[in-house]
């Protein structure tokens, strides 16, 4: 059985990155921009894994259990922070919430 060649893993994080940055440049909806920038800490995961096992050493496991410990508190703020903005403004419309002021 043949095993899928590295470059084949750090293809599949550039375009899942690359797609990351399109939607956080592109998209007007607040949470669209949020997803796209879990997409993009999924993306640095997976080349840090990859190379993790291309090296064979412990610390791409070790740096993309770090990421994903700070994705998941930004989940938690960021989403307590949209659904405020939501609460407070009936929105999620990047271009109508121009600053955080009531």
């Amino acid at each position: 059985m043949t095993e899928v060649p590295i470059s084949w893993y750090l293809t599949l994080s550039a375009i899942l990155f690359a797609l990351g940055v399109a939607g956080f440049l592109f998209r007007r909806s607040i949470i669209t921009v949020f997803m796209s920038i879990e997409l993009m800490l999924n993306a640095v995961n997976l080349s840090f894994i990859t190379f993790s096992y291309q090296f064979k050493q412990v610390n791409g496991h070790l740096f993309a259990f770090f990421v994903m410990v700070v994705a998941a508190a930004e989940a938690a703020v960021g989403l307590a922070i949209i659904l405020n903005i939501f609460k407070n403004r009936a929105t999620l419309n990047i271009d109508e919430i121009d600053s955080m002021k009531n």
